[in-house]
């Protein structure tokens, strides 16, 4: 029996115009996305999760009514899973699974919620636990107060790793009967905004890409300790000096040599070439459009999801000197993030 071909399953904004979730078929060799379906029951299901069997699909519902949502893949089309479950936390970005839960970051209330996952895949009708994120940073706009905007499990699957914009930290976690609870916290350069972090596949590199810098931290991360250190930080653009620079993504490639970072504003990827405990800028590309609000990869080639020009376009990778070179696009309308099964 011939493999099923890979699926792609896109989030969007539909409060601006964006179709739902979208499942697209992926094309191994050029890496093409062709839309498949949709789903549109989910008010900005901005970000998106798998489970580890590929089996059910996760969404966040990024709305002030913050919830989450489970689907079933058997098909082109994700199938309901049980009703969206309210995560009480305002404006979840992003989710992650985590030792037998979902765990939503909310951005707009700076918390973090765990939903219990039943062993069908689909969700607990109510959160099993609510960490609730203190502390500010110098940003007099931006970080009033604590805005956490990612949440996952390291490699090792023994933490939850959270980044909070608004504290300018890192949160490492655990469940204690089901709730969030802080094991240690990592203090980043005030004012630098982390967003999004990215680990390196051999697990003891993590790297924090900071929106309001615009930098990435290079940091250690001992999985025995469940801890963070930073180590250096280094810039995602030639040009420091440049100004509406907002970095959105980061994805480090499956063999560790390079790490890509998407820059809304200006509108480009950066290229680093990992040396050790340093990344060396090679290089920046556009990123085809216009707000890459998220990065990712698959076999050889980076997705840019493009919120504002509503498109996502792929790109092949130089195996030589990592840099992303453009190779097509498709339409779809507040494009957010882009996963793959």
């Amino acid at each position: 029996m011939a493999e099923r071909q890979r699926r792609a399953f896109i989030g969007s904004f539909t409060a601006a115009g964006g179709p739902g979730i979208v499942t697209a078929a992926v094309d191994p060799d050029s890496g093409a996305l062709t839309p498949l379906s949709g789903v549109d029951g989910l008010p900005d299901p901005s970000y998106l999760a798998l489970s580890p069997d590929g089996g059910t699909l996760y969404a966040v519902s990024e709305t002030a009514d913050g919830a989450v949502a489970a689907y079933r893949v058997t098909g082109d089309r994700p199938e309901p899973a049980g009703p969206p479950v309210r995560v009480g936390g305002d404006g979840p970005t992003h989710l992650g699974l985590y030792d037998g839960h979902v765990l939503t970051a909310n951005y707009g209330s700076g918390s973090v919620t765990a939903v219990p996952v039943r062993p069908d895949g689909s969700l607990a009708t109510t959160p099993s636990g609510l960490l609730r994120h203190t502390g500010s940073g110098p940003h007099s706009r931006r970080q009033q107060g604590p805005h956490a905007h990612q949440i996952q499990a390291d490699p090792s699957g023994r933490w939850a790793v959270g980044v909070d914009l608004g504290t300018d930290s890192v949160r490492v976690c655990t469940l204690a009967d089901g709730s969030p609870r802080v094991h240690h916290e990592t203090a980043l350069r005030p004012g630098s905004g982390p967003r999004h972090l990215a680990f390196h596949p051999d697990g003891t590199y993590a790297y924090v890409l900071n929106e309001l810098a615009p930098t990435v931290t290079v940091c250690h991360w001992d999985a025995a300790e469940g801890f963070l250190k930073p180590l250096t930080e280094v810039q995602v653009l030639p040009d420091a000096s440049a100004g509406d620079a907002y970095p959105s993504g980061i994805v480090v490639s499956p063999d560790g040599r390079f790490v890509w970072t998407a820059t809304r504003g200006e509108d480009v990827l950066s290229t680093f070439a990992v040396e050790g405990e340093k990344l060396r800028l090679v290089g920046t590309v556009p990123c085809g459009g216009h707000w890459p609000r998220a990065l990712a990869g698959s076999r050889g080639f980076l997705y840019a999801a493009n919120e504002r020009s509503g498109d996502v376009t792929w790109f092949a990778i130089d195996p030589d000197t990592g840099l992303p070179y453009r190779s097509g696009s498709i339409e779809l309308a507040a494009a957010s993030c882009v996963i793959f099964g």
